[in-house]
């Protein structure tokens, strides 16, 4: 909402459980998950609908690790992403990034949050449901059996030689499947209100 002199008002976009999402939190998730991704900057109905369904997810993340007293990881890994990400995308040119985040309205201070957030979330996700799966013999031996064309023309070898490579497959499947399935029960007992009027 503009006021007289193009003044922004910031204004809640979304009541998620007991918090508050702002058009302002809104606005920088878009800039800040293109940025990363990266797509041209765009902001839009879609855009912005798409961005809260974010936030409510990071908002029971976020209560869920505070509850649960979930580790957080050292600021230090943030700043060794930015600096990854630096090089890979950017020649290892500090000023190149910071250009590009000029672009997205974005600072190195919201860029490092958010690649803290990122890996908090991934260390949250290992801790709270990695303890409850098992990948038996079997179910490596099924796997292979079911993938073994595909396994042959990448050229892995045998089941003994790949079986490592297998049961972290099967791992990250199951501990996806847990999370996701937390995630639909929890989203389903959280109070949500969009205002329609911050969308437009």
């Amino acid at each position: 909402m503009l006021l007289s002199g193009g003044v922004v008002v910031d204004r809640i976009a979304v009541i998620a459980g007991a918090h508050a999402i702002k058009t302002s939190d809104i606005d920088r998730d878009i800039r800040l998950t293109q940025f990363l991704n990266p797509e041209p900057l765009t902001i839009n109905s879609a855009t912005k609908h798409a961005a809260a369904e974010r936030l409510i997810t990071q908002d029971i993340i976020h209560q869920e690790i505070i509850s649960g007293g979930y580790r957080r990881p050292a600021e230090t890994q943030a700043d060794e992403l930015a600096a990854q990400l630096c090089r890979d995308r950017f020649g290892n040119s500090s000023q190149r990034m910071r250009q590009a985040l000029q672009k997205y309205g974005l600072t190195e201070s919201e860029l490092r949050e958010r690649l803290l957030w990122q890996i908090t979330v991934l260390q949250f996700i290992d801790q709270r449901f990695r303890a409850g799966v098992v990948v038996s013999d079997d179910d490596i031996k099924k796997y292979y059996d079911q993938h073994a064309a595909d396994i042959r023309k990448l050229g892995a070898g045998a089941p003994d030689t790949v079986t490592p490579k297998i049961k972290s497959q099967i791992e990250g499947e199951r501990i996806d499947k847990n999370f996701n399935e937390w995630l639909d029960q929890a989203r389903q007992r959280y109070r949500v209100e969009y205002k329609q009027e911050a969308f437009q």
